[in-house]
């Protein structure tokens, strides 16, 4: 009785095969989540044996991090480069706040919340989160200080403010995870509350309004 041998992954360059584990492992992060990122997941996304993943990853939780930076960096560079098209300040931070609330990125905010759990106990994750929650603050940063330069925000401290503006939209985002409906028109208590942080007219941060006096 003739029995019919297992194929073997095609040889691929070294480059093709980590980007191939890298783009499994993103794959895997969005549709069930970082913890669903194992050697023997991600071999059997690629369709090639464990031991070869460990061969290109032999941290898992290193790749777990890399995997987080990944997905995060490009969300981050996205909404900045939509933001650099608009030429006010007040129009780019109604944009940022409307854009992050829209429910869209929910499978994003998803990886935020659990790398915030999971990083607790790998070290490499807690770090990568430090790092893309740090750039968040800066694209916010930038916004709050460049209202300030034109005269159209008023606050002291841009830093600070941008801290708690991302943290109102991270606690807002986990909220609608589990599809909370405690308040409705989430967006515009958002943008009234940031108007009044960082000094801006009254209506200029609710997408697509104008500014009242």
């Amino acid at each position: 009785m003739s029995s019919t041998p297992p194929r073997r992954a095609a040889r691929k360059a070294p480059s093709e095969r980590a980007a191939e584990i890298a783009e499994a492992a993103r794959q895997l992060a969005l549709e069930r989540g970082l913890a669903a990122i194992t050697l023997r997941s991600v071999a059997a996304r690629v369709g090639v044996a464990s031991g070869l993943v460990a061969h290109y990853q032999p941290n898992v939780d290193a790749l777990v991090a890399d995997t987080f930076a990944t997905i995060v960096a490009a969300e981050t560079a996205e909404v900045a480069a939509l933001l650099a098209r608009l030429p006010e300040p007040p129009q780019r931070l109604a944009l940022l706040l409307d854009t992050l609330l829209d429910g869209a990125r929910l499978d994003v905010t998803a990886v935020w919340v659990e790398a915030w759990t999971l990083g607790r106990r790998n070290e490499a994750l807690a770090a990568s989160v430090r790092v893309q929650m740090d750039a968040w603050q800066a694209v916010l940063q930038d916004v709050v200080e460049a209202g300030i330069a034109a005269g159209r925000f008023e606050t002291p401290d841009a830093a600070s403010v941008a801290w708690q503006i991302l943290g109102m939209i991270d606690g807002l985002n986990a909220q609608a995870l589990v599809r909370w409906d405690g308040v409705n028109d989430r967006g515009v208590h958002l943008a009234r509350a940031v108007e009044g942080m960082v000094g801006a007219a009254r209506g200029s941060l609710v997408h697509g309004g104008s500014p009242r006096a």
